[in-house]
C-alpha cells in the first residue's frame, strides 16, 4: 500500500503494519461512509490526507491506527498498533459494508428518489466503539458543532493517546481513562458540568455497557434501552451513539436545533418540528437516517435568514 513520505520512529520501523485488501460486493461510496466518521476539520483522531483516510482508534485490544486508500473498487487498508487486528477485521463495517438497504423504497418523495439516484452507492459505516460515540455525542449536547468540535479536539491532545505509526501529523486516540480529566481540564476545553458528569459516569460502566450492547447484537431498540439508561443520555444522544457506532439505519436525531427544520423544508418546503418530521419519516421506517442521509446530499436547504445560535463561552465564569 502506497502512503504518503513520513519520518518514522524507530519503533515504527521495528514494527510493520498488518495489512489487508477489502473487495466489496457491490459499488459503496467507501470514503464518504468514513468521513462521516469525523469530527471537524481537525479532528486529532480522523483526517484524510492525499487521498489516504486516516483514523485513530481505541479498540477493546488497544490503541490502532489505520489508513485506508480506495483504489480501483478495493480498498487497500494498513494499520498499526495493539488494535490493528481489530480494526482491520472491522474494516468492512466502517466502510459501509455492513449497511443492508433491502426493503429501502425511494419513490415515496420525488427529492429522496431523486437523491438516490445520484448516490446510488451511499452506505451507512459505522465503527463497533459504542463508548466513544457516545462520548462524542455527549459532547456535542446544546452547543454549537464549533465548540463541541473543538472541545473533543483539546480533550484528545491532553489526555488522549498518541496513535501508532506513521501519521501524517500527529495523531491521538480517545483516552484510556475519561475519569481521570480534571474539573478544570473539562472547564478549559470548554464542556460544561452536566455533559463531563454524564461521560464520566458513563465511563464508570464502560466495560458493562459494551458487553450488553454486544449481547443484542444490532437490535437498536435494546441498545437504544440500554444507552438510555444511562444519567445524562437521552434520545437525541442515544441516536447519534447509534448513528456512528452501529450504523442504525432507522436512528432520527429528535431534540437537534437544525434537523427537523431540514427535513420539513426538503420535504413540504418548510420548516416543522420534531412530531411531523417524525410523521413525515413514517414511510421510510426502518430506514429513516438513510432518507435523512439523502436528504442531506440533495442540495435542498433551507434557507438561514434568522439569527445564527452563537457559541456561549462560560469559562471565564
Amino acid at each position: 500500500m502506497v502512503m504518503p513520505a513520513v519520518s518514522e520512529s524507530p519503533a515504527t520501523r521495528d514494527s510493520p503494519p498488518r495489512e489487508t485488501e477489502y473487495r466489496p460486493r457491490e459499488p459503496i461510496d467507501v470514503a464518504r461512509a468514513i468521513a462521516f466518521q469525523q469530527r471537524g476539520a481537525h479532528d486529532p483522531a480522523q483526517m484524510s490526507v492525499g487521498g489516504v483516510i486516516w483514523r485513530a482508534s481505541r479498540t477493546p485490544q488497544g490503541v490502532a491506527t489505520l489508513a485506508v486508500r480506495v483504489q480501483r473498487g478495493a480498498v487497500r487498508a494498513a494499520a498499526w498498533g495493539p488494535g490493528a487486528g481489530w480494526v482491520l477485521d472491522q474494516l468492512p463495517g466502517l466502510c459501509g459494508g455492513r449497511d443492508d438497504p433491502e426493503g429501502f423504497d425511494p419513490s415515496a418523495h420525488p427529492l429522496v428518489a431523486a437523491a438516490h439516484h445520484r448516490f446510488p452507492a451511499l452506505r451507512l459505516g459505522r465503527t463497533d466503539l459504542v463508548f466513544d460515540a457516545l462520548a462524542s455525542a455527549v459532547f456535542e449536547q446544546k452547543v454549537t458543532g464549533l465548540q463541541a468540535f473543538g472541545a473533543w479536539r483539546w480533550i484528545l491532545t491532553r489526555f488522549g493517546e498518541r496513535a501508532p505509526g506513521p501519521t501524517p501529523r500527529s495523531m491521538f486516540a480517545p483516552p484510556a481513562d475519561w475519569q481521570r480529566i480534571p474539573s478544570w481540564s473539562w472547564h478549559r476545553a470548554g464542556v460544561e458540568p452536566p455533559q463531563s458528569r454524564t461521560v464520566t459516569a458513563a465511563a464508570r460502566r464502560r466495560s458493562s455497557l459494551e458487553r450488553a450492547v454486544a449481547a443484542v447484537a444490532d437490535d437498536a431498540a435494546a441498545i437504544d434501552r440500554l444507552l438510555r439508561s444511562l444519567p445524562g443520555v437521552g434520545a437525541w444522544t442515544s441516536a447519534e451513539a447509534r448513528i456512528r457506532a452501529c450504523g442504525d439505519p432507522d436512528a432520527v436525531s429528535v431534540g437537534d436545533y437544525h434537523l427537523a427544520h431540514e427535513v420539513g423544508f426538503a420535504l413540504t418546503g418548510h420548516r416543522v418540528d420534531d412530531d411531523a418530521m417524525v410523521e413525515l419519516l413514517a414511510p421510510w421506517a426502518g430506514h429513516r437516517q438513510r432518507v435523512i442521509r439523502l436528504l442531506g446530499l440533495s442540495g435542498v436547504h433551507e434557507p438561514r435568514r434568522g439569527a445564527r445560535l452563537h457559541p456561549e463561552d462560560h469559562r471565564s465564569r
